[in-house]
């Protein structure tokens, strides 16, 4: 077992159908000559610019200049450090991304980014997630920021219109690296962004912290407000943005938790960035955000987080077991139950999942369910009654397992609707209200299911596209380019005809650019 398939071996059944196979012998010599510009530029201009474990990393986690690494390469040094990291096909939903990342896995594109977006591409890329994320993490205190802001973006509550923002983005970078792509298809694709933005109720918990990982872990400053660090992995995957961040037109502020609170652009150079003291101010920062998150705070403010997102997320009740549905309603008690809890009942539309510490063993009940809240006891059969300090009264009978039947009710003495079959639970308090399933891998064992998404079709499909668009004559100048360069075979009277060759292609300055490389006077 090499140390890729060690990596996959660790992770979850749920996230493995995401992992795709890097498929080296697919990059083109064009694609290894893209790679070596972009690495060369950004290894000189980072090497005084960037935190100086930078340089020191890309040498720890097995990324060189020459060549793009091999998942296998990148494995067997990043074991080392206690991480790993998988091949995917572009943008992966949110939930997977921040899942693996807190099991220290770097979710790598394997794809990279074309000659015409080599100063800066949105999509992900391979670029962006090895030479920009992998060296930081030989520090040991950052690696363990990313593992935690992990968790606490997979903890996060996300809306529906997050999920439609998610989906505009990525068929937009497949659009836009696709190059037979027409102009109609991206003006399209750029019009179902802007409407899901524009659909967006209200910023989620998952929008906040996406956007704390944003300012930090992607586009972050170290060190003092006058003579900052780059430590984010976009300012380190892009040769542009690595140039002008430093500069007097940006903005530096001291980073905070207002992060959260500020919007980004994608689409073009950054105003304004955030500057933190050390790697330990990361952690003060994430710190004091997720104290806000629904995560921690739970009750009734957990609960109305769940409820407006419109999402599936799990209640952690006070005994530790552990409920994932959708939350709908939460009806107030007469008096508080518990500090900062004043519902007396919650509803929940089926499926509803039954686990404790993250997992469950059971099926899920189809069908609706309530949670009571307060001092109380359910007999495991039987008729019941029970009057809770809240003002809530249940009555009905318990088929066991959790399943009522006949139930009625009456909150502040007044009847309530409930219906006749449904599981309940009882509950003296709500900790926690979490994003998503308690239990990922079983709620996709019994809802997820295979698509086109999980596996990579339409990104597979536009990767495809680039190399066939490629000039045959073009792709073979290319390719004897990279054969001269890995044979050492510097015939200068060969260069003086590839150089001659290039001439028929004037767009192409990165070929050019290989052949004069390899022309140049040697030492």
């Amino acid at each position: 077992m090499n140390a890729t398939e060690r990596t996959l071996a660790r992770l979850p059944a749920h996230l493995r159908r995401y992992v795709v196979s890097q498929d080296y012998a697919s990059y083109t010599p064009r694609d290894q000559a893209v790679w070596r510009h972009i690495l060369g530029q950004l290894r000189s201009h980072l090497a005084t610019k960037a935190h100086p474990v930078y340089i020191e990393g890309l040498e720890a986690t097995g990324i060189g200049v020459d060549r793009i690494p091999s998942m296998d390469e990148m494995n067997e040094r990043l074991a080392r450090l206690g991480w790993g990291a998988v091949s995917v096909r572009g943008f992966i939903p949110p939930a997977v991304f921040t899942e693996l990342q807190s099991l220290g896995v770097l979710a790598i594109a394997a794809d990279i980014r074309t000659h015409e977006h080599i100063q800066y591409t949105p999509a992900p890329d391979i670029i962006h997630e090895s030479a920009g994320h992998a060296p930081i993490i030989a520090n040991t205190r950052y690696a363990e920021y990313l593992k935690r802001c992990g968790l606490v973006g997979f903890k996060s509550i996300s809306t529906i219109e997050d999920e439609a923002v998610f989906q505009a983005i990525r068929h937009l970078s497949i659009v836009k690296e696709d190059p037979t792509a027409t102009p109609a298809e991206i003006q399209h694709a750029e019009a179902r962004l802007q409407a899901a933005n524009q659909s967006r109720r209200y910023v989620s918990e998952s929008t906040r912290a996406s956007r704390l990982y944003w300012w930090t872990a992607e586009y972050g400053l170290i060190g003092s407000l006058d003579a900052p660090r780059i430590y984010g992995a976009g300012l380190l995957s892009s040769i542009g943005e690595a140039q002008h961040c430093l500069t007097s037109e940006v903005k530096k502020v001291p980073l905070s938790t207002a992060c959260a609170d500020t919007e980004y652009d994608i689409t073009r150079m950054q105003p304004q960035l955030f500057v933190a003291r050390d790697f330990e101010h990361l952690f003060e920062v994430l710190e004091a955000f997720e104290s806000t998150l629904a995560w921690k705070r739970g009750g009734d403010y957990g609960l109305q987080e769940a409820i407006r997102a419109r999402t599936v997320n799990h209640l952690v009740l006070a005994d530790g077991r552990e409920l994932t549905a959708r939350v709908v309603e939460a009806l107030p008690g007469a008096q508080p139950v518990a500090e900062g809890l004043s519902t007396a009942l919650v509803r929940l539309e089926g499926p509803v999942m039954l686990s404790r510490g993250g997992h469950s063993d059971s099926k899920p009940w189809p069908g609706l369910a309530l949670v009571a809240f307060g001092e109380g006891q359910l007999p495991e059969r039987g008729d019941f009654r029970v009057e809770l300090a809240s003002g809530l009264t249940l009555q009905g009978f318990a088929v066991g397992g959790g399943e009522v039947l006949n139930l009625r009710g009456t909150l502040a003495g007044q009847p309530i609707e409930l219906p006749n079959v449904a599981q309940l639970f009882l509950s003296t308090g709500l900790p926690s209200v979490a994003g998503g399933p308690a239990d990922p891998g079983a709620w996709d064992h019994w809802f997820g299911e295979l698509n086109a998404f999980t596996e990579g079709e339409g990104e597979s499909l536009a990767r495809a596209r680039k190399a066939s668009a490629l000039h045959p004559s073009l792709a073979a100048l290319y390719r004897e380019v990279r054969t001269l360069r890995e044979s050492k075979s510097f015939d200068s009277k060969r260069l003086e005809q590839l150089s001659r060759a290039t001439t028929a292609f004037p767009e192409e300055w990165l070929l050019r650019q290989e052949v004069d490389e390899l022309r140049a006077p040697r030492a």
